[in-house]
């Protein structure tokens, strides 16, 4: 038989408990204090004269610290390499941001998703910050569970692991068995983690402006609703019944939408609380276990289509998707499917902007190059008045590609400073609702990387604009009031990001990436091998 809970969510086959909307209580409480934690916001980022000058001194110092005898070595000439160098001042800020806590762990997490993005010394070390921080104490972690679930372990627990299976930034989880004999994951929030990030965000919220007036290409970046999605997140991920109602509302949407690929462990419907959450096991392969994948027969090019398919259904048809992707929060169970871990961050958008999603993404597969500034302009990348027209015409995205590969370093240069000028001409930014969104599309490029680097990218990106086309073609009738069935596939404004022309075909991520690596040469000044 199957379980009754997978008649409206993703789950296990055949789960240690069966789950009741209508019985959960955090899941009704949860609506409460999302709505109250976001009300929080404001108040954590507002305007100050003066920072938590306490905090300000302490980070500094400790980030200073890390950073001095890096460049006293460097001044000294004492690395005999560019990578030497790297690791060295990759490994140090590692141990400063450990030091520093769950906020600063939290953005190493984020750097870390960034293959391709930043540097690999980087991004190798700070994947350490994703589960493998210096843990709590055993006696801290027993007195949470117990205070929370208002019992003994034991009373609870028939075995309870002391040695944390992960510590990561906020929490760390442990593996044990209930009473009833389940097997069990569970998720530990670490004391006074509430208190230190809710200072942090304040240091950031003062920092942050401060960054657009003194550099001006960071504007671009927006330092300001970078902080804020930073802290609607953060308020989230602190109480973790908000977190075990974001796995039933992405188990729902996975079901709504067909995506049988993947599934979320099943929360345990009485045993959440604040700062305690306790789920259903699951066992697989780590995400970049590209060999113990491929031994058991599992498609790897098909884990990574599954993922990109569902996180564009999400986003743009139900308006929510897992927000924080990275290797750490998903494995690969042995049937091929794919299960999510970690619903701290969950990305949601009112309807207004999932429209202005969907029209981008739509106007990107049609190659309607003012379809596609009209709906960044709609999600807040330009201001409202801008002249669609004039933006098209002064970044030159209407003139035929230029390759990036056939330029010298001085050229590739020289044009991005023209577009970055003509960017920050019209007051353009990265809307916040974008935030999470690009980051999972650079965690998936890193994935394809791994899993799938023959993945023809090209190809794929149209059958799956194809197939999103064909599946909802009525919703976007509805929502958009055009003709999905009229529309054509033009991979045109997708081959111009890669800075090729139209009579390009395909192109494999292997290929992609030997450009970018061959770009990235020569704007260092490097003349390619």
């Amino acid at each position: 038989m199957t379980s009754p809970d997978l008649e409206w969510g993703n789950f296990s086959a055949k789960g240690p408990w069966v789950l009741n909307r209508g019985t959960i209580s955090w899941a009704q409480i949860a609506i409460v204090l999302r709505a109250a934690a976001q009300k929080e916001v404001p108040a954590l980022i507002r305007s100050r004269r003066i920072p938590p000058l306490g905090r300000l001194i302490t980070v500094v110092f400790t980030l200073g610290w890390a950073v001095l005898p890096w460049l006293i070595r460097t001044k000294i000439k004492k690395f005999s390499t560019q990578e030497e160098s790297r690791a060295y001042i990759s490994r140090r800020l590692r141990h400063a941001i450990e030091k520093l806590g769950a906020t600063y762990i939290k953005l190493a997490q984020l750097i870390s998703s960034g293959e391709g993005l930043f540097p690999a010394e980087l991004v190798n070390e700070f994947k350490r910050c994703r589960d493998q921080v210096p843990a709590e104490p055993w006696d801290s972690v027993k007195t949470t569970v117990e205070q929370d679930l208002g019992a003994r372990i034991e009373d609870v627990f028939a075995s309870f692991e002391k040695t944390p299976l992960a510590a990561a930034s906020i929490a760390q989880v442990h593996l044990a068995t209930l009473l009833s004999g389940e097997e069990v994951v569970v998720k530990v929030q670490r004391p006074s983690v509430s208190e230190v990030m809710r200072r942090d965000l304040r240091v950031m919220s003062w920092i942050a402006p401060i960054m657009i007036g003194r550099i001006k290409v960071s504007s671009l970046a927006n330092p300001p609703a970078l902080v804020e999605v930073f802290a609607e997140t953060i308020v989230e991920e602190l109480d973790f019944r908000m977190e075990a109602s974001n796995m039933i509302d992405v188990a729902e949407m996975l079901h709504d939408l067909k995506q049988d690929s993947y599934l979320v462990p099943r929360p345990h419907p009485n045993l959440v609380t604040r700062r305690v959450l306790v789920m259903e096991r699951l066992q697989g392969f780590r995400f970049d276990d590209v060999d113990g994948m491929r031994a058991a027969d599992i498609d790897t090019e098909q884990v990574i289509r599954a993922g990109l398919i569902s996180f564009m259904e999400g986003a743009l048809i139900q308006g929510i998707f897992h927000g924080d992707l990275h290797g750490g929060n998903l494995f690969v169970l042995e049937d091929g499917r794919t299960a999510l871990l970690d619903f701290g961050i969950v990305g949601r958008l009112v309807d207004k902007r999932r429209l202005a999603f969907m029209r981008f993404m739509l106007s990107a597969s049609t190659n309607d190059l003012s379809g596609q500034v009209t709906a960044l302009r709609d999600l807040g990348a330009f201001p409202s008045d801008t002249d669609i027209d004039a933006v098209i015409r002064d970044l030159g995205i209407d003139q035929p590609v230029v390759d990036p590969t056939t330029l010298n370093s001085e050229e590739l240069v020289e044009q991005g400073q023209r577009i970055i000028k003509a960017l920050l001409a019209y007051g353009a930014k990265l809307p916040k609702e974008l935030m999470l969104y690009v980051k999972n599309l650079v965690f998936f490029d890193g994935a394809i990387a791994r899993l799938a680097p023959e993945l023809d990218i090209i190809g794929e990106l149209t059958n799956i604009s194809m197939i999103f086309l064909q599946k909802h073609g009525e919703r976007l009738s509805n929502d958009l009031g055009v003709d999905a069935q009229a529309l054509e596939i033009d991979m045109g404004s997708l081959k111009a990001g890669l800075g090729v022309d139209e009579s390009t075909e395909s192109m494999t991520y292997r290929e992609l990436q030997e450009r970018r690596d061959l770009i990235q040469k020569r704007m260092r000044g490097v003349a390619p091998v």
